[in-house]
């Protein structure tokens, strides 16, 4: 799904309310959770899952075109863990 689409489709769940203002609090929402990251927070949405960070170490990894290696600094990454009620969803009402 893109973001035009779940603009789309809250627009449609709140039909009296403009694409505009919709658009505007996917933004809001989108907005805090990647601040929230950014600041080292952790994003939890019950029933859906939780956002955090990661930190990866530095590394040496291979340059794809020429084998050659290559430092790869450390750095921060943006993780998710799937809540309980959206694995079951997603499985089908099954726990793997």
């Amino acid at each position: 799904m893109l973001r035009s689409e779940l603009v789309a489709k809250l627009q449609e769940e709140f039909a009296p309310m403009k694409a505009q203002d919709v658009e505007h609090a996917v933004d809001i929402v989108l907005d805090e959770i990647a601040g929230a990251l950014a600041g080292e927070g952790r994003v939890e949405l019950r029933g859906f899952g939780a956002f955090s960070v990661r930190k990866r170490g530095e590394r040496t990894g291979r340059n794809p075109r020429t084998g050659a290696a290559v430092k790869v600094s450390a750095k921060r990454v943006p993780f998710f863990k799937p809540g309980k009620e959206l694995r079951l969803k997603v499985n089908g009402g099954e726990e793997p």
